[in-house]
């Protein structure tokens, strides 16, 4: 027979609460309609010491009028990789009511050329963003001098 645990303890859990806090107006909020806009947004963001030492993964959450909502650092890594696991991407989006998403990483090098293990995760991501409803709109491949735009060259 089983025994009957009644101590209420046990079943205490934790409380989730998503919330979106920004201090930036929807109106001043940067809108992307290119990948030039984009590339522009992030490099803005993104912190000159680190971005020819480090690789670091980010991903930049859009609105449904592709403005702006925010720029989620998802990792830094060494040299040459840094891991970018599906499941924050999209936590992150979620969390900030995101309708679109674009992926970004450095390469520390400046070589602009996605390797095969760039597309495969870019096509991972964008399968999950599928079920999700959450279009993933480009992935680009940053540097100081240029960028590389998976949605240009038609791998997404």
């Amino acid at each position: 027979m089983e025994s009957v645990i009644k101590n209420q303890e046990l079943y205490s859990v934790a409380e989730i609460a998503l919330v979106y806090r920004t201090a930036v107006k929807p109106s001043l909020r940067p809108k992307v309609t290119s990948s030039r806009i984009a590339y522009e947004v992030l490099l803005a963001g993104w912190d000159e010491e680190r971005i020819e030492f480090v690789e670091q993964f980010k991903v930049l959450l859009l609105n449904t009028a592709n403005r702006v909502l925010g720029i989620y650092e998802l990792s830094t890594g060494g040299v040459a990789a840094t891991v970018a696991d599906p499941r924050l991407v999209f936590s992150a989006a979620l969390k900030a009511n995101a309708s679109g998403i674009i992926l970004a990483h450095n390469h520390p090098s400046g070589n602009l050329n996605p390797s095969e293990a760039d597309k495969g995760l870019t096509l991972k991501i964008a399968g999950g963003g599928k079920l999700l409803d959450i279009q993933v709109l480009d992935h680009l491949i940053v540097t100081p001098e240029g960028y590389y735009s998976f949605r240009d060259e038609g791998l997404i």
